[in-house]
């Protein structure tokens, strides 16, 4: 992609053998395939239409002000995939201004010594200092899972955006707030639309970019790094892009949260607590529930 500045294509159909099948570790993004529109909306020709294709993301929400009730504008971004300086960027929009941004990054780390019961107490954790980034008035949160050790290890990125993604729609904040993905583990186009899918306005996938700059240091892509950098980005760009034309959705934005994917063999628990809103409609149905049940 770095190279080319194109996805590479292969045969029609995937024979890949499913994820939950395999003795070896498995991305938490293997577990989901996408889903695409079979009847109701007509695929679209994401390279003849491309003038009706929208790569723009809109991130984080302004607070409201006696001229905007509903809040200000919210930042924007040509694409997704954002780069070391544009992340950068995000992070400092924070000017002071009770009106304007204000940005937090949160570490979506989790101390391996605990194992999953500590995977699960650092996901609670996390969610919970969203909702009080919010409390305090922050309308982009950064999440990211740099500095991670032998002590500390990363929450898996897209368990990560989703569990807080998820969290905040059911408290009825998400829309106050923008979700930003800083992370080391993305770099294929479909953990990309998983991320944007589950609820991540924008993602810098540092560890791909310093992937590409190495290679060029090492001979094995010509050119400048930096024309490297933007060749990826352009790729995972046309990749979504030809993603979301099989759904019929012409702009990024429609696919944001969207959820268009299935997930198969992981836990149904797992899956209602993390990547769907049905625990609302458990925790509805229990309130209702009689003392004895």
């Amino acid at each position: 992609m770095a190279a080319t500045g194109t996805e590479p294509v292969g045969a029609m159909g995937n024979d890949a053998a499913l994820a939950v099948l395999s003795k070896r570790p498995q991305l938490l993004y293997s577990y989901f395939q996408q889903l695409f529109a079979q009847v109701t909306n007509p695929p679209i020709d994401a390279i003849r239409e491309e003038i009706i294709m929208a790569t723009e993301m809109a991130i984080g929400r302004g607070q409201p002000s006696r001229a905007r009730p509903d809040g200000g504008p919210p930042a924007r971004a040509a694409f997704a995939v954002l780069s070391n300086e544009e992340l950068e960027k995000i992070r400092h929009l924070s000017t002071g201004d009770p009106h304007g941004f204000k940005t937090l990054t949160l570490p979506i780390l989790y101390q391996v010594a605990d194992g999953g019961a500590g995977l699960r107490k650092a996901i609670e954790a996390l969610r919970d200092r969203a909702s009080e980034a919010i409390a305090e008035g922050h309308n982009v949160i950064i999440l990211s899972d740099r500095g991670h050790n032998a002590e500390e290890a990363p929450i898996p990125a897209l368990l990560a955006v989703s569990a807080v993604h998820h969290h905040l729609v059911r408290a009825g904040t998400r829309t106050l707030v923008g979700l930003v993905l800083e992370s080391g583990e993305p770099r294929e186009v479909h953990h990309f639309a998983l991320l944007i899918g589950y609820g991540a306005s924008a993602v810098n996938p540092y560890l791909a970019f310093e992937t590409v700059h190495d290679q060029v240091r090492l001979g094995m892509i010509a050119g400048a790094a930096e024309l490297a950098e933007k060749k990826y980005r352009k790729a995972i760009a046309k990749g979504i892009v030809k993603v979301i034309s099989k759904m019929g959705i012409s702009t990024i934005q429609s696919y944001h949260g969207a959820q268009v994917f299935e997930a198969l063999g992981l836990n149904q628990d797992f899956v209602d607590e993390y990547f769907t809103e049905r625990r609302l409609a458990s925790a509805a149905s229990a309130s209702t529930s009689s003392p004895e049940k």
